[in-house]
């Protein structure tokens, strides 16, 4: 079994150095992919109330038979029920769906700035946390100016702020202000999903000068990037292979070149971007 480094986040929880996405799984492929993924070592798993595979993800911690202290669950809050009743409730649902006492991570998925609500949602998952049916509370494609409203309104920074980060979308400045404010850095679509990325000849030629696939090498470039990389996958030789990323290091070169294309997203913006 694969052992994965941790990170301290800034209320004094730990997150494992890297984890498993479910999003698009439904539920049976979520209880399969999960239950596997934690055999092999995986400790971080994430999931979100729009994934609609919460009770799948839920049946897979049950099912592995590793303590329930060691997994870090992570579940979103969906835009339709933000505000500070509505995501209480909504918590509550994803609890049940998921079969869990508490939730170890609390994420609001996107920011909707045009419905101005997530600072109200905040302030419910503050009550959460002091209640004890959450761990931690974080964010979810946040900007650094909606990060500073959360502070400046509440007094409370998020542990985590998980963003579309990926070698054509490195997010330097927002990493650098994660940085700075102690908020650690997670990747969706770590592995720049619908593009080319993972045959590009830079990057080939990176993960065969150190026996790695493509993949592992790109994983590896979060890592020491200072990012949680969460990829998604169920089939289980590929999640071996994705949490198999400790036991070799970039050189700056190599850091440089995969992280040299053309800045583009592959997902919403979240300044304008509204998922319900």
């Amino acid at each position: 079994m694969i052992d994965i480094p941790v990170r301290t986040l800034n209320d004094g929880t730990r997150l494992p150095a890297a984890g498993l996405g479910t999003w698009p799984m439904d539920d049976a492929q979520a209880e399969e992919a999960v239950a596997g993924a934690l055999g092999v070592g995986y400790r971080l798993i994430d999931t979100a109330t729009n994934y609609r595979n919460e009770t799948g993800v839920g049946r897979g911690v049950a099912r592995a038979g590793v303590p329930r202290e060691e997994i870090v669950v992570t579940t979103k809050l969906p835009g339709r029920h933000h505000g500070y009743e509505e995501t209480l409730a909504s918590f509550e649902e994803s609890r049940r769906r998921l079969g869990l006492e508490y939730v170890d991570l609390y994420l609001i998925h996107w920011p909707l700035p045009r419905v101005g609500r997530y600072v109200d949602s905040w302030r419910a998952m503050i009550k959460l946390r002091e209640d004890g049916l959450i761990r931690s509370i974080g964010v979810s494609n946040f900007t650094a100016e909606h990060i500073d409203r959360l502070e400046k309104e509440t007094g409370v920074l998020p542990s985590v702020n998980q963003i579309e980060l990926h070698p054509l979308l490195p997010q330097d400045e927002l990493r650098a202000y994660h940085e700075a404010k102690g908020i650690v850095t997670e990747s969706w679509s770590p592995l720049g999903r619908g593009s080319a990325l993972l045959r590009d000849p830079a990057l080939v030629t990176v993960a065969e000068a150190h026996g790695v696939t493509p993949a592992q090498a790109v994983l590896r470039w979060h890592v020491q990037l200072g990012a949680v990389p969460i990829p998604k996958s169920s089939d289980p030789e590929r999640q071996r292979a994705n949490l198999d990323v400790f036991g070799f290091e970039l050189g700056p070169e190599e850091m440089t070149a995969i992280g040299d294309h053309e800045r583009r997203r592959l997902g919403g913006d979240p300044e304008t971007h509204e998922e319900f």
